[in-house]
């Protein structure tokens, strides 16, 4: 499987940019039936996510940081996006 998987992805890399671009498309297409990206769905993957990061927290499996340690980061990311 691997080594089909590596043929197609040569193939498919050597394609002129647009029909990559399609290929990409088509493949994103086929996959909207495994996913569910309804405003319900995405709440509810969201509240799952809310849940487990709490959980962590709670258990203290994740360690914060401080408010002006990310304020000044935060900061300097944007001095640097100005520059840029």
């Amino acid at each position: 499987m691997a080594a089909v998987f590596k043929d197609i992805e040569t193939q498919a890399l050597a394609l002129p940019e647009r029909e990559r671009s399609a290929l990409v498309a088509r493949l994103l297409e086929s996959l909207d039936s495994a996913f569910d990206d309804s405003p319900q769905a995405v709440a509810a993957a969201w509240d799952e996510e809310i849940a487990r990061r709490i959980a962590d927290c709670d258990a203290g499996r994740t360690q914060g940081i401080p408010i002006e340690q990310v304020q000044a980061e935060i900061q300097l990311l944007l001095r640097q996006h100005a520059r840029a």
